[in-house]
């Protein structure tokens, strides 16, 4: 029996990993199929507060882990595939292999990328010309054309980061201005080597063994044009990691779940020892110093429901 497991291992459950070792929980990260979470992939953090040169998201993260394993957390590097609750709020984690008990648990199993969801896409995903993480994957396109598709301040910093690396980039937007941050917006405007394409949506990517074309369509016109390019990075959205405790936990229409107190669908007893955080609890901000603050609340809450409570056979 664990007495607290915390599935999720970006900002979020990091946080709560260094709030609930310090208070001597013994905490388990599950860390998932992508340890660190999203934050992971972000080039350049300027935004977390104590960094005034900035910081990597890699070592921003690397750090965080560090500090929790210092005061005691542990990681496992397994994916949770099934969760269910049995009385007394007692968590039973079906794991990819075994299962295990937990007092209580923090939910902290961030989100994923939108896709574009159009012919071509999945032929061409993961590793193959599109892809969700600009970081990774945009030095494969040295000197060559790429296409970024959004308008907010990931898409801004995927097509500034892919400069780097591409001859030409190529912002790809379905409005007639960015939705990004002032400061991003006039840097992706007024780079040379990034031209935004205005109120075009994508339809198509057509290629061989490799991307050769991305097809768009504007929104006015209904004009169709093709974009010469090899390599196309999505940056249009998340969607919660949260399909596994659907009919479990209470989700929205978008699949996001409660922060705390939740409650079984089916049962009147309000469901004690679970706690969510980050941006699987959050559609709104989607940020790296929320993600911690709530990390830290749920720690902080979990402790204190821990602690109030005696676990009996």
């Amino acid at each position: 029996m664990e007495e607290l497991v915390i599935i999720g291992s970006g900002c979020a459950g990091l946080t709560a990993a260094i709030y609930a070792a310090r208070a001597g929980l013994n905490p388990l990260v599950m860390e998932g199929e992508q340890p660190g979470g999203q934050l992971i992939t972000t080039a350049y953090v300027e935004n977390f507060p104590g960094f005034p040169k900035g910081i990597s998201g890699y070592d921003l993260v690397a750090n965080m882990r560090q500090q929790a394993e210092r005061f005691g957390a542990r990681f496992l590097s397994d994916n949770v595939e099934k969760v269910s609750f049995e009385d007394r709020g007692k968590g039973l984690i079906c794991r990819a292999e075994g299962e295990m008990f937990s007092n209580a648990i923090i939910v902290a199993t961030g989100t994923a990328p939108r896709k574009l969801e159009i012919p071509g896409e999945e032929r061409f995903y993961g590793g193959k010309g599109v892809s969700a993480c600009a970081i990774c994957d945009g030095a494969f396109y040295r000197g060559q054309d790429v296409a970024v598709i959004g308008g907010g301040d990931v898409a801004c910093e995927d097509a500034l980061f892919l400069t780097r690396f591409a001859s030409r980039v190529y912002l790809i937007h379905r409005r007639d201005q960015l939705r990004a941050s002032k400061i991003m917006a006039e840097r992706v405007i007024n780079h040379e080597n990034i031209r935004c394409l205005w109120k075009y949506r994508p339809i198509r990517i057509d290629g061989v063994n490799n991307i050769e074309s991305l097809w768009l369509q504007h929104v006015d016109t209904q004009e169709i044009i093709s974009l010469r390019c090899s390599g196309i990075f999505l940056a249009i959205g998340r969607v919660p990691n949260t399909s596994i405790f659907r009919g479990v936990l209470p989700l929205d229409e978008q699949g996001y779940t409660q922060r705390t107190g939740v409650s079984i669908p089916g049962h009147s007893e309000y469901l004690s020892g679970v706690f969510v955080a980050g941006d699987c609890a959050d559609p709104s901000y989607r940020q790296a110093v929320v993600a911690a603050g709530m990390g830290c609340q749920a720690a902080i809450t979990a402790e204190r429901y821990l602690s109030e409570r005696s676990y009996g056979a």
